[in-house]
């Protein structure tokens, strides 16, 4: 990745952002960043200053909390993503959904595709919808490409509950939020959510709001 010879007005952005401490402000849905595609990463960002925002990102993403976080959800319309997932969730959740540990990553220019036919349905949230749960079926396991912070190229295999969060946040870079990939009749509050489909599989969501899995 080529270094900038002159400051880019990304790079003044994220200078900006970044002077004011803490962790950065999340962008909610109806905001045009999140509905565009990102610049692909090729050295608006000086090697220091991408590696202090990405320190940001990860300090955003354990705050909110939350498994990953993409550049636009703090308004910078770049090809950069965070990700991370301790797991802590009980055994049978791990079994059902495959969320197994992720250590942190970061994602630069990502891109993926299905590997197989397999497909897998599950309750998905964003930090830029608050609120709100709803199922999105995706491919089970995707190959990931891409590069990452140090520009060393990515080619991965990912499945289970990571191949979905790898999904979800390069589909931010694409200008996409999983509710247009969700059943919309799954829509369900946070409080839903805890007080009726807290089961490992959306099975039983299924069933009582009239949705196919």
């Amino acid at each position: 990745m080529a270094t900038p010879h002159h400051p880019s007005p990304l790079a003044d952005q994220v200078e900006q952002l970044l002077a004011v401490g803490g962790p950065l402000p999340i962008v909610a849905a109806g905001d045009p960043v999140l509905r565009r595609a990102s610049a692909p990463f090729d050295g608006q960002l000086s090697a220091d200053l991408l590696a202090r925002f990405v320190e940001a990102l990860r300090e955003t993403m354990h705050a909110a909390p939350g498994v990953g976080l993409a550049a636009p959800q703090v308004g910078v319309g770049l090809r950069i993503a965070v990700i991370e997932d301790p797991a802590p969730v009980p055994e049978e959740v791990q079994v059902a959904r495959g969320r197994v540990p992720l250590p942190f990553r970061v994602l630069v220019n990502p891109s993926y595709e299905a590997v197989g036919t397999e497909r897998a349905a599950f309750f998905e949230g964003c930090l830029s919808v608050p609120g709100w749960q709803a199922v999105v079926s995706r491919p089970a396991a995707v190959r990931l490409t891409g590069q990452d912070e140090y520009g060393r190229a990515v080619d991965e295999v990912f499945t289970g509950w990571p191949a979905r969060i790898v999904q979800h946040e390069t589909d931010h870079l694409d200008g996409t939020l999983y509710l247009d990939r969700a059943e919309l009749r799954s829509l369900s509050s946070n409080t839903a959510m805890t007080e009726r489909w807290a089961q490992p599989t959306p099975a039983r969501a299924a069933e009582e709001l009239g949705f196919t899995l």
